[in-house]
């Protein structure tokens, strides 16, 4: 097994490998260059520096959201063309279940938080037992005060991470004094937690339908809000 994995969902961007045991190589930057200038350039990198090729590829992995619109769509598509140009299966999972795969914490809860403006985080948590991961909620956007009390019925440390563990830490944190802010790059959205959803997705027996992949938004963008509301007045 060789899966390539792309995460782009916010302002930095990686790929990697993984061999369905380990993670072989990762890149991450984290710039501001635009994700369509740097992620296949970093994947050709990547499967030159490990000596593979295309053709050793067997998977590839993409964060599908929730996340920027623009770069969960970059995302998928270059996920979508290099599947659809390999013949190979395409996996997408979720941005926020990568992230907490990503911090790797053996035992607590994991709360996963991106930056959704307007007060709003998308969320999602999850507890740690002896190194697995369980979904405790689905994807979601979500108000800080509505998060709050959820937070605060979790008895032991909840970890935070993704681009709103900052955010969330600041705003929450007097009054659910459990909350843990990891170290600034245990936070960060990666490519080897998307590998890592996708060992998971394979090991569920999912087929990997690149042709039916969609970007999860969990809500709509704000050009699509403003539209609706003027045919609402209208």
């Amino acid at each position: 097994m060789l899966i390539l994995a792309f995460e782009t969902s916010a302002k930095a961007c990686s790929a990697a490998l993984h061999d369905g045991q380990s993670l072989l190589a990762e890149s991450y930057q984290n710039t501001g260059l635009t994700h369509s200038q740097t992620l296949m350039s970093m994947a050709e990198d990547l499967l030159k520096n490990c000596r593979k090729s295309v053709k050793d590829v067997t998977a590839v992995a993409v964060a599908a959201g929730p996340g920027s619109f623009t770069g969960v769509r970059i995302g998928v598509a270059a996920a979508k063309g290099f599947g659809w140009g390999a013949q190979l299966p395409v996996y997408g999972v979720s941005t926020l279940e990568s992230m907490a795969r990503s911090l790797g914490v053996r035992n607590g809860y994991v709360c996963a938080c991106m930056d959704a403006r307007r007060s709003q985080v998308y969320n999602a948590l999850f507890l740690a037992k002896d190194g697995q991961l369980e979904r405790i909620c689905e994807d979601r956007a979500i108000a800080l005060e509505d998060l709050k009390p959820e937070l605060q019925a979790l008895s032991g440390e909840i970890f935070l991470v993704g681009d709103g563990a900052n955010l969330c830490y600041h705003t929450l944190s007097e009054q659910v004094p459990d909350l843990i802010l990891p170290v600034e790059h245990r936070t960060h959205q990666r490519a080897s937690g998307v590998a890592l959803a996708a060992v998971e997705a394979i090991a569920r027996g999912e087929s990997g339908d690149g042709a039916a992949l969609q970007p999860n938004y969990l809500r709509l963008s704000q050009a699509e809000r403003e539209r609706l509301a003027r045919e609402t007045k209208n």
